[in-house]
C-alpha cells in the first residue's frame, strides 16, 4: 500500500513539475518577445528572464536530487542543475546592477 501511494506521489510530482515548465516556460517566451521587441523600453524584462530560468533549473534539480535515490547520475545532474540556477542568479543580479 505504501509503494503504492509513493508511485501516485511521484506521478503528481512530476505532473507538478511538468505543469510549472510549461507556465514558466510561456512567461520566459512572453518577456523574451517583449524585451527583444523594444529593448529600451523593456530592459527590466532581461533579468526577469534570467530569474525565470534560474528558478526552473533549481527546481527541476532539487526534484532530481529528491528522487535520485543512490543513482549517482541523477545526483551528479541534479547537483549541475542547481548550479546552473546559481549561475543564472548571478547573471539576473548583474543584469539587474547594469540596468540601474
Amino acid at each position: 500500500m505504501a509503494n503504492q501511494e509513493r508511485k501516485r506521489n511521484l506521478r503528481n510530482d512530476a505532473m507538478m513539475l511538468d505543469i510549472l515548465h510549461i507556465i514558466i516556460g510561456i512567461l520566459v517566451v512572453i518577456c523574451a518577445v517583449l524585451a527583444f521587441l523594444e529593448p529600451e523600453k523593456n530592459q527590466f524584462l532581461f533579468p526577469i528572464i534570467f530569474w525565470l530560468a534560474a528558478f526552473l533549473n533549481g527546481v527541476s534539480g532539487w526534484h532530481r536530487l529528491k528522487n535520485s535515490g543512490r543513482d549517482k547520475k541523477r545526483k551528479i545532474s541534479g547537483a549541475s542543475l542547481c548550479g546552473v540556477a546559481f549561475v543564472l542568479i548571478l547573471l539576473g543580479a548583474a543584469s539587474a546592477i547594469s540596468i540601474m
